[in-house]
């Protein structure tokens, strides 16, 4: 990987989309996890105007690690960050939608972080006049490990197309505080998350085999179903064809 190349690349490509739209800056979730800080990054080299907000709900972990990675790298990079405690407006849902149906799916209420960060975000973004950055990289996203609407909702994603292996040396060629690079990848939605353990796979296997085919059938399988399951999640609402 010719890293200057694909850093450059990107960048020239964020400054396009910033000159097309009018935005006048950038606003993206700073969780202090790899994908967040390389696009944070990406988006400080191509505007100044970029604003990372760090929004905690619940979880120890987002007060913690993810708040102290997320205040490091806007400080080293020189982004704005703000903060916004989204704890209690996921409370008060929970209160209020709780009622609604006797099944009371974990899951159901932990998208909700996600889906009220998204809310913040463009709610920032209207104000300021900004764009919204995703940070989902290619693995994320082919296994479908995001949440509809909430951290998958987005105008535009640096890195979507670059596997969470290769996120990794950009941030190390990139001078990432070691501290991110070393940190297991986690949602952060409940304490002790990890990608992988969601997943049922390592970034090694999956990486490996979307970036050169070579996979056990295990894998393969793992994989290609993921991917097939969550293709609903990687577009719009489908409309009746006319």
């Amino acid at each position: 990987m010719d890293y200057e190349q694909v850093v450059m690349s990107r960048v020239k490509w964020i400054k396009e989309i910033l000159k097309e739209s009018g935005a006048k800056g950038i606003v993206l979730g700073m969780s202090g996890g790899k994908d967040s800080v390389l696009v944070s990054i990406l988006c400080r080299m191509a505007t100044p105007n970029v604003t990372g907000i760090i929004m905690p709900c619940q979880s120890k972990r987002n007060y913690g690690e993810d708040r102290d990675h997320g205040l490091l790298v806007c400080e080293q990079f020189d982004i704005t960050v703000k903060e916004v405690d989204l704890t209690a407006a996921k409370e008060a849902l929970e209160q209020v939608l709780e009622p609604l149906d006797e099944s009371q799916t974990p899951m159901a209420y932990a998208n909700i972080n996600p889906r009220l960060r998204m809310i913040t975000l463009y709610n920032y973004a209207q104000r300021k006049g900004y764009l919204v950055a995703g940070t989902g990289n290619r693995s994320e996203i082919t296994m479908g490990y995001f949440t509809k609407w909430g951290d998958g909702a987005c105008d535009l994603n640096p890195i979507g197309d670059l596997t969470a292996t290769e996120v990794f040396k950009l941030l190390h060629y990139l001078d990432c505080p070691k501290c991110i690079l070393e940190k297991a990848p986690s949602a952060g939605l409940f304490e002790g998350q990890t990608d992988e353990e969601d997943m049922g796979i390592t970034y090694k296997d999956l990486d490996t085999y979307l970036l050169t085919g070579e996979a056990t059938k295990e894998v393969r399988e793992k994989v290609d179903t993921a991917e097939k399951r969550a293709e609903h999640k990687r577009a719009m609402g489908r409309i009746y064809p006319r």
